[in-house]
């Protein structure tokens, strides 16, 4: 079955016709979903190969999390902040141990999650390095995806995320990802933080050299710099660790973390510190209505529990190692042009014979995959850790196909 029929026709019209445009999605219409697949509003079935950017590495519909999610519904979904809940205690304690940390801060989003690593980077370098007021400054890598506010685009370097928005915020410097000397030559009395992704999703997943974070974490400490880590994406088992910094042996100051931290359910995101770091704001200066709410407490404390058994972390380096040995036979044939990534995730740049990245995604949406393009040339796999091998393999046989490999 093809987007042109009228189901799918009538459904894509309603959108073109009241929404405006943020993403270009595939052009397919879901109605249901369950583990590793997705139904779409005709019957037909897809296997999920993207996980929402890794908001769903523990597949659609777990039975644990809709189970949380059903009970404390039928308790109290929302206080807001105004109040506390009882389950606003637990979530953060277990967050913070999860992560090794002290202190947790919930948002809802990862971009305000970001936006708060940036207020409590620059709050911290006021009240505890001693920065002059307003000369605040933090480091970012160019091809970085921290999200889409005004500030954060103000630091992007992909035109199609920053140009028509400006004017931009001010105090941020951009080098070379990967560059370790470029970095250190940006650090100066100013800088409060460098924020990095582990690994750059939106990037075309681009893992940086070997030793790169493992630097960046003895310059940051020598310097009296916050080394904030983005992993939003790269976090919470996709890469075969809780957390991409782990494969370094590097703890940051700062883990911003949201997607899978939700479980694919609601919303859910965090900054966790130190209380040296998170305990620089007073009551007040910082807020969200949605923020830790009970719901988004309970799906979480789950998620967390997931996490603890080790299970899909085990997964995600298992498959992973599979993923990568597939791949690596495409770039072997001349099907593609290189592949990158950790776990289970990858960025495959398809060689121009084949078509665009667009062009390679739709074709497997024509056989039953589901991945997303970036970057013109790229596709990203990123499916949920829960995939079986035999259905990790089934999707791996239609990029093939596509390929002619």
């Amino acid at each position: 079955m093809t987007s042109t029929e009228p189901g799918i026709a009538g459904a894509l019209a309603a959108a073109e016709a009241h929404s405006a445009h943020n993403y270009h999605p595939l052009p397919l219409v879901v109605a249901t979903a369950e583990g590793a697949w997705m139904t779409d509003v005709t019957g037909r079935r897809y296997l999920d190969m993207l996980a929402g950017y890794s908001a769903l590495n523990f597949g659609h519909g777990h039975p644990r999390l809709l189970a949380a999610a059903r009970a404390q519904l039928e308790r109290v979904t929302l206080t807001s902040r105004a109040f506390h809940h009882d389950r606003f205690g637990d979530f953060c304690a277990q967050l913070a141990e999860l992560c090794g940390m002290e202190l947790v801060l919930p948002m809802n989003t990862g971009a305000e999650a970001v936006e708060t690593a940036l207020k409590t980077a620059r709050k911290w370098g006021y009240q505890v390095k001693g920065v002059p007021d307003g000369q605040a400054k933090i480091i970012v890598a160019d091809g970085n995806f921290h999200g889409r506010t005004t500030t954060i685009v103000s630091f992007s370097t992909d035109p199609e995320a920053r140009a028509g928005f400006g004017p931009y915020t001010p105090g941020f410097e951009i080098v070379p990802y990967g560059d370790l000397a470029a970095m250190e030559a940006a650090v100066d009395e100013r800088t409060v933080a460098v924020l990095l992704e582990p690994i750059q999703g939106e990037a075309g997943v681009r893992v940086p050299p070997p030793g790169y974070l493992a630097g960046v974490r003895e310059l940051t400490r020598r310097r009296n710099v916050l080394f904030v880590a983005d992993e939003i994406q790269s976090g919470l088992g996709r890469t075969g660790r809780t957390f991409a910094c782990e494969h370094e042996g590097v703890e940051p100051d700062v883990y911003v973390l949201g997607k899978a931290l939700g479980g694919g359910v609601v919303p859910v995101s965090a900054v966790v510190s130190s209380r040296e770091v998170l305990g620089v704001f007073a009551p007040g200066e910082h807020g969200s209505t949605f923020g830790g709410n009970p719901l988004a407490c309970a799906v979480a404390l789950e998620v967390i529990a997931l996490l603890r058994t080790g299970e899909y972390q085990e997964r995600a380096t298992e498959l992973g190692e599979h993923l990568h040995s597939e791949l690596g036979l495409l770039v072997a044939s001349g099907a593609v042009d290189a592949v990158r990534g950790r776990g289970l995730w990858a960025g495959v740049d398809i060689n121009p014979s084949h078509g665009t990245g667009r062009a390679v995604s739709e074709q497997l949406m024509a056989r039953g995959v589901l991945v997303k393009d970036t970057h013109g040339a790229t596709i990203r796999l990123a499916p949920p850790l829960m995939i079986s091998k035999e259905d990790l393999d089934w999707g791996l046989e239609r990029l093939r196909n596509v390929l002619g490999a």
